[in-house]
């Protein structure tokens, strides 16, 4: 069976390709990591989604003419969570706790950077490298290294481009005995949220789970919201914010794919509808669309 070991936020781009490997038949190995970040529910969301997707991978669908049952076609997820938290407090980034608020707004806009944490692939990427090599070296056989990593990522976080993961594979090579085992795996590299989602609607088909129920478990939000629905008793929900560049991007694809996204969105006054946040995202893209390109003006002042 083919091996794959995927580095899973919890959010929609990880989440999908999770559906991908388990679709195109692999053997999945998952890890998150808790670096401090103020999403930290995106690692609630991970675990959620793992316990579905493996509740399916044993669930009957049916029995045959012959008696046979038939059953989810994929393997359960290994799965375990990380923790690198005592990283947080040296940190530098809008994203983890102690840091910056984290900027609103369109995910092209400059501020974005502020999201930026220092070196969090390579961070990443070691741990994971040593936990696939460690697999392929103990079933001796080919191991994957998957990773959710698309164009959309390519402008703001360096890490995620292709030259970074070359030179990050070429270290491993270099350190490793046998690292020749261990490949990368990037399908959505050269794509964007819309074409992640638009495959993760196939892999739902091929394998037979809820589309809703899959994405209702992921986190795209760089700011959620907890909202007491019984202070009283201190009772909280989190609910995803839909004014961060992550969740705007993460809305957009929604509406191209032309369904609703089945996270419960909230805003400062509490929980609103899902067409609140499609308005509110709709007006942002309107406006951006309109917005001049700085470089277009650059030439028109040029040529004057």
């Amino acid at each position: 069976m083919k091996q794959a070991v995927l580095s899973l936020s919890g959010g929609m781009d990880s989440s999908t390709l999770l559906l991908h490997l388990l679709a195109n038949d692999y053997k999945v190995t998952a890890l998150s990591f808790d670096y401090g970040q103020k999403h930290r529910v995106e690692l609630e969301r991970a675990q959620q989604l793992v316990d579905y997707l493996n509740s399916k991978a044993s669930e009957t669908l049916a029995t045959n003419d012959y008696g046979q049952t038939i059953k989810h076609n994929f393997e359960p997820i290994t799965y375990q969570s990380i923790k690198l938290d005592g990283l947080t407090s040296l940190l530098d980034s809008a994203l983890v706790e102690g840091g910056d608020d984290v900027p609103e707004g369109h995910y092209e806009e400059d501020n974005m950077k502020a999201t930026v944490v220092p070196n969090r692939n390579k961070i990443f990427s070691s741990l994971i490298q040593s936990v696939a090599l460690s697999i392929a070296n103990k079933t001796e056989s080919a191991v994957k290294i998957a990773m959710g990593i698309h164009a959309g990522d390519h402008a703001i976080y360096p890490d995620c481009r292709q030259e970074f993961r070359d030179a990050d594979y070429k270290a491993f090579a270099e350190g490793n005995w046998d690292a020749q085992r261990v490949g990368l795996y990037t399908p959505y590299l050269n794509g964007d949220k819309f074409d992640i989602l638009k495959d993760g609607e196939v892999c739902c088909k091929e394998l037979g789970i809820d589309f809703d129920e899959v994405y209702k478990r992921t986190n795209t939000s760089y700011k959620p919201i907890k909202h007491y629905h019984r202070p009283e008793t201190n009772a909280f929900k989190w609910y995803s914010d839909f004014k961060s560049a992550s969740s705007v991007e993460r809305i957009e694809a929604f509406l191209k794919l032309g369904r609703p996204d089945p996270v419960e969105y909230a805003d400062e006054t509490g929980p609103v509808k899902y067409e609140v946040a499609k308005s509110h995202v709709e007006k942002l893209l309107a406006e951006h669309a309109n917005k001049p390109n700085m470089n277009d003006t650059i030439d028109m002042v040029n040529n004057m």
